[in-house]
């Protein structure tokens, strides 16, 4: 016990063991970046990108989420978001940083302080987020947006076609790597149709909406009576996206962990063709 005591003792006395510093010739793991920037269908609580981060990138990836809801490619930047986001870029570190920018939805007509004009803002906001992320040593990847789920008829209502085209347009100018996420969910949301799409939601739908959507077509989750559903009204986009982090209720544009988890999976299949380099640090 005299023995045993004495060695305890000479331990405590000792202090911590301090782990081993590395050898000169230890090559250090070699890392990438990911940043996100975008709206609320990319952001937390609403978005294909806490999935991303979460499920679809290996430990050698620092996966940065830091879309916002309600933003366009206007108003992210007049916020000084961009600014922030600029600072990840930057950060030393790591082998390559990629950013990955999706804008359309409010940079649509009808939301004061955040929509652009389609033919001219618009395309040069893409063109200077770009720009910018290559001057900082980064690469930039253009996303088109996310298809919104509405339907008339059994048709999806592609109300975001215009602003994907453009991104695809600035994309091909820039030579820049594109993954078209507008036309692999609108093919995607077709084919399975609205009753299959409401589960995308971060909420099931009301009994009416769920009703209505059994006729192939879609009405406004905020007017759910019998009028309504017999004149199908169009949503009104710009109400239901309003600023701020999405809140947890029935539409047809923001996501819930089943459809975060099926559109990252589509970004990142889409990524790993884009870019090849990045093979190596996605999980399909």
């Amino acid at each position: 016990m005299k023995k045993l005591a004495i060695c305890l003792a000479s331990l405590v006395l000792a202090g911590p063991v301090l782990a081993a510093d590395p050898a000169p010739d230890t090559p250090r793991p070699r890392m990438a970046k990911i940043v996100l920037i975008g709206d609320s269908t990319v952001a937390v609580q609403g978005g294909w990108g806490p999935s991303f981060c979460g499920y679809h990138v290996t430990s050698a990836v620092a996966c940065v989420n830091l879309a916002k809801g309600g933003r366009s490619s206007g108003n992210y930047r007049a916020e000084r978001s961009w600014e922030i986001a600029m600072e990840e870029v930057k950060g030393g570190g790591f082998d390559k940083t990629y950013v990955l920018i999706q804008f359309g939805h409010n940079d649509q007509p009808g939301k004061p302080g955040r929509s652009t004009d389609l033919a001219t803002e618009f395309p040069a906001n893409l063109k200077r987020y770009v720009e910018e992320i290559r001057a900082a040593g980064a690469e930039p990847i253009l996303v088109t947006p996310l298809t919104r789920r509405q339907f008339k008829e059994g048709v999806l209502q592609d109300d975001l076609g215009p602003w994907a085209e453009t991104t695809r347009r600035v994309a091909a100018e820039l030579k820049v790597p594109l993954i078209d996420l507008h036309a692999r969910s609108r093919q995607a949301v077709q084919e399975m149709g609205p009753t299959q799409a409401n589960r995308f939601a971060q909420m099931p739908p009301p009994p009416e909406v769920a009703a209505a959507a059994l006729t192939g077509t879609t009405i406004p989750a905020s007017k759910p009576s019998d009028a309504a559903a017999a004149q199908t009204p169009a949503q009104n986009n710009a109400a239901v996206e309003p600023m701020g982090q999405a809140k947890l209720s029935f539409d047809y544009t923001h996501l819930g962990r089943e459809g975060a988890d099926y559109f990252a999976t589509i970004v990142t299949k889409e990524l790993a063709d884009a870019v090849p380099a990045l093979r190596r640090f996605l999980i399909p």
